[in-house]
């Protein structure tokens, strides 16, 4: 049986009387890359920065790489962490950048450790360029290039991919899946697609709560029964959009094909008179299911 590098029990975060961030979590997590899926404000942030020892949580077990919380210092060690939001000189070099802040940690990097280190994540190029002219998807690059400065057993990454283009996405995604093969990823994010092509397995956070865990293709069977196709004129699509879950519209002219998510297809006979069929679902419906029924 392979050791666990993440388990919490019972893990509360409270804020004040009236805020609650973590209701209860119980996590175990082992190798390769993991994604924490969930909507904003569900509280993947709160966990993501206890993970990481920065934050103190109300109640509750923690492990993480067979350390209780109390070795903070031996965890941060063997851990890389990129918040959602980092700052830096814009001014100063890519190069000079990952070198200030791999001395803040406490390592040294040599010129060809340096090169080196920005060639793994594809910066080789500008390495002398002002970090400040980075585009987004190279700025999470950096982000990520100072996070693994160390090669620590366990990489944290909070909504890395938030606010990048499609293909800019793609690349940053298959980089850190990359990247699992020597450590343990944890990837934080509210992007469906961004742990359903690169993690083998996930959980799904709502309302502090942990409701799902374990692999991308048994989240979509939670929607198996619950997900309906039909073809409706498209005059129609606006009424129907307001009144039922749509997960998908495609406009064919003067009709449109529609999916819906749905508790059974009886429920569906008061606003969609056409014909429609049960379709098999996919990893997004079955968290849209998922999150929308586990509301309370």
């Amino acid at each position: 049986m392979r050791a666990l590098l993440i388990e919490t029990k019972d893990l509360r975060k409270t804020y004040g009387k009236k805020v609650t961030a973590l209701a209860g979590i119980n996590l175990s997590v082992d190798t390769g890359m993991f994604g924490l899926l969930g909507p904003n404000g569900a509280g993947k942030t709160t966990l993501m920065r206890i993970l990481a020892t920065i934050l103190a949580p109300t109640s509750g077990e923690v492990e993480i790489l067979g350390l209780p919380m109390t070795k903070a210092k031996e965890i941060r060690a063997q851990l890389g962490y990129l918040p959602q939001t980092f700052g830096f000189y814009p001014t100063v070099s890519v190069y000079d950048t990952l070198r200030y802040f791999a001395s803040m940690g406490g390592y040294h990097l040599s010129r060809a450790k340096t090169l080196s280190a920005l060639e793994q994540v594809g910066l080789a190029e500008v390495a002398y360029r002002r970090a400040g002219s980075l585009s987004g998807g190279m700025r999470q690059r950096l982000g990520l290039c100072i996070a693994l400065v160390g090669s620590p057993r366990l990489l944290i990454v909070d909504e890395p991919t938030a606010g990048l283009d499609p293909g800019m996405r793609v690349e940053y995604r298959n980089l850190l899946a990359s990247m699992s093969s020597e450590r343990l990823v944890v990837l934080s994010t509210h992007i469906v697609a961004d742990v359903e092509t690169c993690c083998s397995s996930l959980a799904v956070m709502n309302k502090g709560k942990i409701v799902y865990q374990g692999i991308p293709s048994d989240l979509a069977q939670i929607a198996q029964g619950h997900t309906f196709s039909a073809t409706v004129p498209l005059d129609q699509v606006p009424s129907l959009s307001s009144r039922l879950t749509a997960t998908a519209i495609i406009n064919r002219g003067d009709q449109a094909d529609i999916r819906i998510l749905a508790s059974d297809i009886d429920n569906l006979t008061d606003c969609l008179s056409t014909a429609k069929e049960v379709a098999e679902p996919t990893v997004e419906e079955g968290y849209l299911w998922l999150t929308s029924t586990t509301e309370d």
